[in-house]
């Protein structure tokens, strides 16, 4: 094979190559855990909060018919989720991600992942978060991926308009 084919087939791209890729204004950086931590906790706040209230106060009776329901938290988790994943795949950010400047984009190209995948980004997030483990990823790898970005294959990356 000639060297020049050789060179057209190279592994995923670094985010080096991802930044140049994107605009020339944009520079997109590993985010750090600390930020994702912010943001999720906002996410919980502007999001999940009110589902909350919605689904025990205005659907169910009360608090104590949504404690004794079994499917009162499973629904309001699935909402979450499709609300979650809908804003990843159409804005790359949610609430709380706009926030710190944070976006969750494929790992190899730098774009927005479809919403399939970030329904699966969401799914793999709430297994990681389960066993723990999955969230202590992003804690010793270089590039701070978590098991649920290795899964959905995405990174989260913090955007910075450079100087």
């Amino acid at each position: 094979m000639q060297f020049r084919k050789l060179k057209q087939h190279k592994k995923s791209p670094s985010i080096q190559e991802i930044n140049q890729k994107t605009e020339p204004n944009k520079k997109l950086l590993y985010a750090p855990t600390p930020l994702k931590i912010k943001a999720f906790i906002t996410d919980m706040f502007m999001i999940y909060a009110p589902i909350l209230y919605l689904l025990a106060y205005v659907i169910m009776s009360g608090k104590d018919a949504f404690l004794d329901s079994q499917m009162a938290p499973f629904i309001a988790v699935s909402i979450y989720g499709v609300i979650y994943a809908f804003l990843i795949s159409k804005f790359a950010q949610t609430p709380g991600k706009k926030a710190y400047n944070l976006k969750v984009l494929d790992a190899k190209s730098g774009k927005n992942i479809s919403f399939l995948r970030a329904l699966l980004h969401f799914v793999a997030f709430l297994f990681s978060a389960t066993i723990l483990l999955g969230l202590l990823f992003g804690l010793y790898r270089k590039d701070k991926k978590g098991l649920h970005d290795l899964i959905a294959s995405t990174v989260e990356a913090l955007e910075k308009p450079s100087k």
